[in-house]
């Protein structure tokens, strides 16, 4: 079994005007950072032009997809039956990105298959971790 989910999305910028664009997205998972879900958006997403990454908790995407969840950089929740919203908050202003709920519930149960949901703490490295930080310090 592959231990990183890397999942090609199709999403929608919701901006102030009128039309929303479609944007790629991948998600990714890995079972070295088992609490987190990876999302990237390519270079035309963003306002400098550089690629553009999020990594949040996959616990809030889980809660996200049932109500309204989170209250800090990233908030989730659910649009409709069919479309969830994510926004990212940066200090260059706030991002709405529209993902299809059954892309996003496809890969979360894909991510629960490299790392049972509540078994997380089983795959941290902190031993390993530790000795990287002290090496460093």
């Amino acid at each position: 079994m592959s231990t990183v989910i890397d999942q090609a999305v199709q999403a929608r910028l919701i901006a102030s005007t009128p039309e929303a664009r479609a944007i790629p997205a991948t998600l990714r998972y890995t079972r070295t950072d088992p609490f987190a879900v990876h999302v990237g958006f390519p270079p035309a997403a963003s306002l400098d032009g550089s690629e553009v990454q999020w990594t949040f908790g996959r616990e809030l995407l889980a809660a996200g997809l049932r109500g309204p969840a989170g209250n800090g950089d990233v908030q989730v929740w659910p649009c409709d039956g069919e479309r969830t919203i994510l926004e990212f908050h940066a200090p260059e202003g706030i991002a709405l990105v529209q993902f299809r709920t059954a892309d996003l519930r496809r890969f979360l149960e894909r991510s629960y298959e490299v790392v049972t949901e509540g078994d997380e703490g089983g795959y941290m490295a902190l031993d390993d971790d530790l000795a990287t930080l002290l090496r460093d310090v």
